[in-house]
């Protein structure tokens, strides 16, 4: 290590990965996809145990009502996990935000349920990197950051729905982040320690398209066929995608009989603009094409959903803060770049507020959202030694945006 005062390494020597090994390992045994409400209860009572060493207060916290549009054209509720919140020193001038997730997307009946050793290094298992092993270091760094006598307050949020695009959580994260000076967020960072730049958007739609039911053999021109508009729709959509627009169709719910012309079809997509204007092209865009096929297939078509998580650019604010990990990591001889990815995660909620985030903060690993999913157990002493200096200097050092 080089550039570290005696006081900050004395900081960093406290720092052991086998407590947080043993974390991670109890943890990914947990169960907690986003729609297991059961796991996510026991995951957020391990975390509350676990947090409850630094001060502050802990809760856990209702989410917010959230709704979706069933394959039968109903409007029906979501039910989510609750979120743990933890605040200290609430009073202080000068305050920051860490966040992160405790739910994975591996669903109860997911096969992919326990962990192995691919090697003495690389830990295989569901939620190890995507965030395990990330809210095990961010504890180890802020227990280790405690023990300087800070005087900078923070608030911690992980909540049980990141994965499902933090729409109970989104109210919440805008709450906590108003008048933080900066936020961490501890997705995992790219191999070998690559930090993500600028995300675009994301946002979520699902088409609800109404036509008329006709037998399809006596008098199929008296139908309107909503599967036909709805297919229509998604291949409309997906031709105005482009370098700075992605647009996924992902689904369509409806149909039935062969000999009946379909009357509900649901489509449903995903896209992402690169920029703020670009979302907001995206959003006319929508609506003049949802009118045009409404038009020519004689069919009313109703939207639901909408841009969740706003483009996150590299703002000079965001710039500063890169600087400041990007330095602390030099100091600790990490390598630490930055490149710009296709992904979304709670950063972007937190930089639509003005906040400047980093939020790769996590554990080194790879292959996450599959079964194939891994954890760089080194990592973890590595990123949460990064975690405690950059408080630290956040602390000391006077930083402002």
């Amino acid at each position: 290590m080089t550039g570290l005062t005696p006081a900050e390494q004395r900081l960093l020597d406290q720092i052991a990965s086998a407590p947080m090994l043993e974390q991670v390992l109890d943890w990914a045994a947990v169960n907690s996809g986003s729609g297991n409400l059961a796991g996510l209860a026991e995951m957020a009572a391990r975390l509350t145990d676990a947090f409850a060493v630094l001060p502050g207060s802990i809760a856990l916290v209702d989410p917010a009502p959230v709704s979706a549009i069933a394959a039968d054209g109903r409007e029906m509720g979501v039910e989510c996990g609750r979120h743990l919140v933890l605040r200290v020193r609430p009073e202080a001038a000068r305050r920051v935000l860490l966040t992160g997730h405790m739910d994975t997307v591996y669903g109860k009946d997911d096969p992919f349920q326990i962990c192995d050793w691919l090697d003495a290094e690389t830990l295989h298992g569901p939620g190890t990197a995507d965030m395990k092993g990330g809210l095990a270091l961010m504890l180890a760094g802020l227990i280790a950051f405690e023990r300087s006598d800070p005087a900078l307050g923070y608030d911690v949020l992980i909540n049980s729905d990141e994965e499902t695009g933090s729409l109970s959580s989104a109210p919440l994260i805008q709450e906590l982040a108003a008048g933080k000076l900066a936020a961490l967020t501890y997705e995992p960072a790219l191999a070998p320690g690559v930090l993500a730049g600028a995300r675009p958007g994301s946002g979520n739609f699902s088409a609800l398209v109404h036509g008329r039911s006709a037998h399809a053999g006596r008098n199929p021109r008296d139908g309107r066929n909503a599967l036909l508009a709805a297919a229509d729709l998604a291949l409309r959509l997906a031709a105005a995608q482009g370098p700075e627009l992605s647009i996924n169709p992902a689904k369509i719910d409806g149909g039935g009989a062969n000999n009946r012309v379909p009357d509900l079809a649901v489509l449903r997509f995903n896209i992402r603009p690169q920029t703020p204007a670009g979302a907001a092209s995206a959003q006319a865009m929508i609506a003049e094409l949802t009118a045009l096929i409404a038009a020519a297939h004689e069919v009313t078509i109703d939207l639901h959903g909408g841009f969740s998580r706003s483009p996150k650019p590299v703002d000079p604010a965001a710039e500063r803060l890169f600087a400041l990990v990007t330095r602390a990591a030099a100091d600790l001889g990490q390598p630490c770049t930055r490149a710009d990815t296709g992904g979304v995660c709670d950063g972007n909620n937190i930089a639509a507020c003005g906040v400047p985030v980093v939020d790769t903060m996590g554990a080194v690993g790879g292959a996450i959202h599959s079964p194939d999913e891994f954890l760089t157990v080194s990592s973890l002493a590595e990123r949460a030694r990064l975690t405690a200096l950059t408080l630290h200097r956040l602390d000391r050092d006077g930083w402002a945006p």
